[in-house]
C-alpha cells in the first residue's frame, strides 16, 4: 500500500500516512481519463451560440415577383437563404454539450489521477491548512516549506477566508473542496496539495468496488 508523509504547516514531518491501494495505489486507466476529461472540457462550454433562419429573420411576408412570365427564377421570400439578409442554413443554434459519463468511470478516471500524482511523488498531505491573516507572504511561506514550485491544487474539506484570500494573487494557486474535486482540475497540475481529512474522505466515497 502507498505511504505518504503527514506534514504540518511548515513542511515537517508528523507522521506515516498509509493511503488507500484501491484508490492511491491502481495503475492510471488512460482511456478512462480521456472520457472523463473530454466529458468535463465539454461541459464547460457555453452552448449559447446562435444564428437567426429564415423563420427569425425580419421581412419577406410577401413573394418577391409572381411565379411566371418574368424571366427571373421563382422566389418565395425575400428571407430565403440565398437573398442578402436572409436566414442562415443549419447555423449553430443554443445547446448543451454534456456527455454522459457512468459513475463507475468517472471514479476510475479520478481514481487514476489520484494514483498517477501519489506514483509520481506529487502528492502532499498535511494536517490541516490555516492561515492567520489574508497575506500572500503567509501563503507563499507555507509552499515554501512544503517545496511547492508551479501549478498546484489545494483539495480540503473547506476553506477559511484567509487562506481564498491570501492565495488569490498567485496565479499557480487552485482551490477545490473534495466534494467537488474533478478528474481535469488534479490533471491540470503540477502539484497536488491535500489535506488529511480530504483524503479520508475520498476513501470513503470511492471506497472498495
Amino acid at each position: 500500500m502507498p505511504k505518504v508523509n503527514l506534514l504540518n504547516q511548515a513542511g515537517s514531518k508528523v507522521a506515516d500516512l498509509t493511503l488507500s491501494d484501491y484508490v492511491f495505489g491502481i495503475e492510471p486507466h488512460q482511456q478512462a481519463l480521456y472520457d472523463v476529461v473530454n466529458a468535463q472540457r465539454a461541459a464547460m462550454r457555453q452552448g449559447t451560440h446562435d444564428v437567426k433562419n429564415r423563420g427569425e429573420v425580419s421581412g419577406g411576408g410577401r413573394k418577391p415577383w409572381r411565379q411566371k412570365g418574368t424571366g427571373r427564377a421563382r422566389q418565395g421570400s425575400t428571407r430565403s437563404p440565398q437573398w442578402r439578409k436572409g436566414g442562415v442554413v443549419f447555423g449553430p443554434t443554443p445547446r448543451s454539450y454534456a456527455i454522459k459519463m457512468n459513475q463507475k468511470v468517472r471514479q476510475l478516471a479520478l481514481r487514476s489521477a489520484l494514483s498517477y500524482h501519489a506514483a509520481k511523488g506529487q502528492l502532499k498531505v498535511v494536517e490541516t491548512i490555516s492561515i492567520e491573516a489574508p497575506k500572500t507572504k503567509l501563503f507563499e511561506q507555507f509552499l515554501a516549506g512544503l517545496g511547492i514550485v508551479g501549478k498546484t491544487l489545494v483539495v480540503a474539506k473547506e476553506f477559511g477566508e484567509n487562506e481564498m484570500l491570501a492565495a488569490r494573487n498567485i496565479p499557480t494557486i487552485a482551490f477545490s473542496n473534495v466534494s467537488h474535486v474533478s478528474v481535469y482540475d488534479i490533471l491540470n497540475c503540477k502539484n497536488l496539495i491535500m489535506t488529511k481529512d480530504a483524503i479520508e474522505a475520498l476513501e470513503e466515497v470511492l471506497g472498495n468496488d
